[in-house]
């Protein structure tokens, strides 16, 4: 099992590219279902996520060609098997996505539920009521959701869909439907991270037609037919947090190629107000940040307030600055998961149910620390370019499922780190 070693203490300086937003690449794989033609993504980040949902579609009969500068071409004009099998499914909960072009194109679509899934608490029962909603019957059995159009149907139909809670894939999904469903679909509460605008412009390249993405309401006419294009994948908002978090804390100028302030307005307005200097520039973001910054206080929100991913990053900031800071999570359970690893590293750290105060001290000391999830594994990896001394973040292939060579990134920032067996 891999592991990363740090030898902290050193800045940050120089420029990295942002890859492209996993969150993105993920559902615009799955538009590429909705065309016979080509689709050529570029930017397509190289991680487990990906690979799993290309091997996916490779697998219902669709050609693939992938080049190692993160273009990706897509031919869905031979696709013989509409169906996501729950052995390719099983660790990825995206899977689901595949449940809209397979319908909307194909009239029927056999998609397995996710690993761990159980309809009526879990998103995908809101899934299941949209494309109801739009005439799909579908059936729930042997761990397969079941869809296909009614007898005499060639086309999903237009409809109004408002679910019960904000749903980032179920809006992914019925937007990709409803360009190839027949008359006006309407989305009322429907998602306004920035992937769901990334997805609308490139079905809008397709042939696609659609008002209102970024925002609640979301209006699509839908056309008979969507064609091929060319689309970059949005850069990561959460790793641009990430960095952005670590130069903060470790000092140092970097810029940020392909990222965007726009994207990530909470995170940049806490990081002004903490003292760093963020500046967008063309291209990218700019932060500078030079000795020990000023905690804040901050509560994670639904975009566009502070994301929930950015939480464990952040509070690896605050650990290290002047003052205190109480963090309050209000969108997950069990996401202070990287506290107790983060008091190994000397972090003075006090929780009170979903409230977290940070104490900042002067300095941490490295140690051993064992990744929990995705979010801390990178917030043990900032930590650990602070804390003097050897550091070791064990399990880093939750950081894996999220980042993109993220340890060969820093280095060339300057940091001192590196992947061991």
């Amino acid at each position: 099992m891999d592991k990363l070693l740090i030898r902290g203490g050193r800045q940050l300086h120089g420029d990295v590219f942002i890859s492209g937003a996993k969150n993105a690449a993920l559902p615009e794989l799955c538009a590429c279902l909705l065309t016979a033609e080509p689709v050529t993504l570029s930017n397509v980040p190289r991680l487990q996520d990906v690979s799993t949902m290309l091997k996916l579609i490779r697998n219902m009969g669709v050609g693939v060609e992938r080049s190692d500068d993160g273009v990706v071409t897509v031919n869905a004009g031979s696709l013989s098997s509409p169906e996501a099998p729950y052995e390719l499914v099983k660790t990825m909960r995206a899977s689901v996505l595949a449940l809209g072009p397979l319908l909307a194109r194909f009239g029927e679509a056999t998609v397995s539920l996710p690993g761990g899934c159980a309809i009526g608490s879990r998103p995908v029962d809101q899934h299941i009521k949209g494309m109801t909603a739009m005439g799909a019957e579908i059936v729930v059995e042997h761990g397969y959701m079941i869809a296909r159009l009614p007898k005499g149907w060639t086309r999903l139909k237009g409809a109004r869909i408002a679910t019960d809670m904000v749903t980032v894939t179920g809006t992914e999904n019925f937007l990709m439907a409803a360009c190839l469903a027949e008359g006006e679909t309407i989305l009322e509460n429907a998602a306004q991270e920035p992937e769901i605008p990334d997805l609308a412009e490139m079905l809008i390249k397709m042939g696609a037609k659609i008002e209102g993405h970024g925002t609640s309401r979301i209006r699509i006419q839908g056309v008979e037919k969507l064609h091929g294009c060319a689309h970059q994948v949005v850069a990561d908002r959460i790793e641009t947090g990430t960095f952005l978090c670590a130069v903060a804390a470790t000092g140092g100028d970097v810029l940020l190629r392909h990222g965007r302030a726009e994207h990530l307005e909470a995170v940049v307005e806490k990081l002004r107000d903490a003292g760093a200097t963020v500046t967008p520039v063309d291209g990218g973001i700019r932060v500078q940040s030079q000795g020990r910054l000023k905690a804040q206080s901050f509560r994670t929100t639904e975009y566009p307030g502070f994301p929930t991913d950015m939480q464990a990053q952040f509070m690896a900031l605050n650990c290290i600055s002047h003052g205190t800071a109480k963090v309050t999570e209000t969108i997950f359970e069990n996401r202070f998961m990287h506290v107790n690893e983060m008091v190994r590293l000397g972090a003075n750290i006090q929780i009170d149910g979903k409230v977290a105060v940070v104490e900042g001290v002067e300095k941490l000391s490295g140690a051993t620390v064992m990744a929990t999830d995705l979010r801390a594994s990178a917030s043990l990896v900032i930590a650990g370019l602070v804390a003097a001394g050897e550091t070791v973040v064990d399990r880093i292939y939750h950081l894996d499922r999220g980042y993109d060579q993220m340890e060969a990134k820093l280095r060339g920032l300057g940091a001192d780190i590196e992947r061991v067996k």
